[in-house]
């Protein structure tokens, strides 16, 4: 007996709004990490001013064919530093997220795995972390650790690793009464061995999603540190720092120092974004209905 498809159903190979969006985001994210790249390389070249460096003259210039995004009441080029802006953004936001997958997912797998004691344990600790405003936690590890590229990612992490916990302890307290995993216990497998061969494989699916969403998160959350000042050291090229020293300048009618700093935090989150939702509709089967359409 051969299992078919019903027939009042059909596939649609059409792409949907939400995957063509994320491929719109996967063009943005791309753009902001080739920039994060070879932003070092066009300094040396001579294509972009050294984003630190304070020019005497002119200072508040417009943009113009010679300073593309004008400069600052600091006397700095707006351009090479929301360029720069990108490279640092992209490097705080990658080693959060990573140190969050680094802690979260093993802690998920060995409490839901292991259970008892230590499960009730950190899921306590877990939760108690995540109903914390990620902000606000964000702020007040910014000031125990201080300032810096290595810190503000050690700040963000924190808020970030109870997420990857919760996802992944739920997916292995569900996998691990599966027949298989029960097969590989009775063999006598390690809990090594069915941790990283069995059930590795059935609970990382939602960590990619979980990833990109939250190094969305993250950017917005480093602007908002540096808008506080609470982010990295006061002449980094930081987006929200940048943000913030632009603020006094509006009311005189100058735009350009805060207008394209903002813009590519909102680009960078918007592709971030994008990318995430699109992924979670591919991985997630209950968000593909739309793609099955009756006869």
């Amino acid at each position: 007996m051969t299992l078919t498809r019903p027939r009042f159903l059909k596939f649609s190979s059409r792409p949907t709004l939400s995957t063509q969006l994320m491929w719109v985001g996967i063009v943005i994210t791309v753009i902001f990490v080739g920039l994060a790249l070879f932003t070092p390389l066009m300094q040396a070249w001579g294509w972009l001013r050294d984003p630190m460096e304070s020019l005497t003259n002119p200072i508040h210039q417009p943009p113009s064919a010679e300073y593309w995004f004008g400069t600052s009441r600091q006397g700095y080029d707006v351009f090479s530093r929301t360029l720069f802006g990108a490279r640092v953004a992209l490097q705080v936001v990658v080693m959060a997220t990573c140190m969050s997958v680094v802690i979260g997912v093993p802690l998920g797998m060995v409490s839901g795995y292991v259970g008892g004691r230590l499960d009730r344990i950190l899921l306590f600790f877990m939760d108690t972390v995540y109903t914390l405003p990620g902000l606000l936690l964000s702020v007040t590890l910014a000031f125990v650790v201080g300032r810096g590229v290595l810190n503000a990612a050690i700040a963000l992490s924190i808020a970030y690793i109870p997420q990857y916990y919760r996802v992944v302890r739920n997916h292995t307290v569900s996998v691990k009464t599966e027949l298989f995993v029960e097969a590989a216990q009775a063999m006598g497998a390690s809990t090594w061995r069915v941790l990283s061969r069995y059930l590795f494989a059935n609970v990382i699916q939602s960590v990619p999603v979980l990833f990109t969403l939250n190094a969305a998160d993250a950017a917005l959350t480093l602007g908002g540190l540096g808008f506080l000042g609470l982010g990295l050291p006061d002449q980094t090229p930081e987006w929200g720092l940048d943000l913030r020293q632009a603020l006094d300048a509006l009311p005189t009618g100058i735009w350009w120092t805060a207008l394209f700093p903002g813009l590519a935090l909102t680009l960078l989150v918007v592709g971030l974004s994008l990318v995430g939702e699109g992924l979670n509709e591919l991985i997630n089967p209950l968000l593909r209905r739309e793609n099955w359409k009756r006869d």
